[in-house]
């Protein structure tokens, strides 16, 4: 992750939240459901998820260069035991020029 900067208004941020404990689960809930049980190979029921979205976030400083940006969303999820993050990313998604970052050791994800 690197930090975004929405201060010249390009991109926006939002989220929505799945409490699904005693409900039924919308199609995006069961797809993540599908996806924690086929990664971790093991069963998984969400109690509870969080979609959040940066769409067309630009690299701090926006200054630099506001069309190249970046859409990627975290999806957080838990069954009130084990909890879980998707970190997804739109394919071709990456328009940062990482070669002008601050940190030159760019990777998307987490270590």
């Amino acid at each position: 992750w690197d930090n975004a900067d929405f201060s010249r208004g390009v991109g926006t941020t939002f989220y929505q939240e799945f409490s699904t404990l005693n409900t039924a689960k919308p199609p995006f809930v069961r797809d993540v459901e599908a996806k924690v049980r086929r990664y971790m190979r093991s069963s998984y029921s969400a109690a509870w998820t969080l979609k959040i979205t940066w769409e067309k976030a630009p690299v701090y400083s926006s200054w630099t260069d506001t069309q190249k940006t970046i859409t990627y969303q975290a999806v957080l999820t838990t069954d009130g035991f084990r909890s879980y993050i998707l970190m997804l990313y739109q394919d071709r998604g990456m328009q940062w020029d990482y070669t002008r970052l601050a940190a030159t050791n760019v990777l998307i994800g987490y270590t």
